[in-house]
């Protein structure tokens, strides 16, 4: 069975850093590409932050690139989403995912194949 559990989030003022993570069981952890995605009500599911099995390739959204790192531990069957000078927009429940597609797809959520509960993420202005 194949779980994957994030944590970290939290609430953190306009400025601060956060740094999730997402713990994966019941999958060769090193042959699936992770990707993390955020929500807010009401709003479609929207893209972060991808990263290759090996962790040789990373993918960012425009919104994201610079502030944020997307790393991996292969050993810990973990992937972590540095967060930094975090915005009142990046506020929202972050997922993470995992998926065996091509690079070329890294990006859509409809190519995972399993998902997180999320962790909430408030950024206060």
């Amino acid at each position: 069975q194949v779980q994957l559990v994030e944590s970290g989030g939290g609430v953190v003022q306009a400025g601060g850093s956060l740094r999730p993570s997402c713990v994966a069981s019941g999958l060769t952890f090193s042959g699936d590409g992770i990707g993390w995605f955020r929500q807010v009500p009401g709003k479609e599911r929207d893209f972060v932050a991808a990263i290759s099995g090996s962790g040789g390739s990373t993918s960012y959204a425009d919104a994201v690139k610079c502030r944020y790192t997307i790393s991996r531990d292969n050993d810990k069957n973990t992937v972590y989403l540095q967060m930094n000078n975090l915005k009142h927009e990046d506020s929202a429940v972050y997922y993470c995912a995992a998926t065996k597609v091509s690079w070329i797809r890294i990006r859509g959520p409809n190519a995972y194949d399993y998902w997180g509960q999320g962790t909430q993420v408030t950024v206060s202005s």
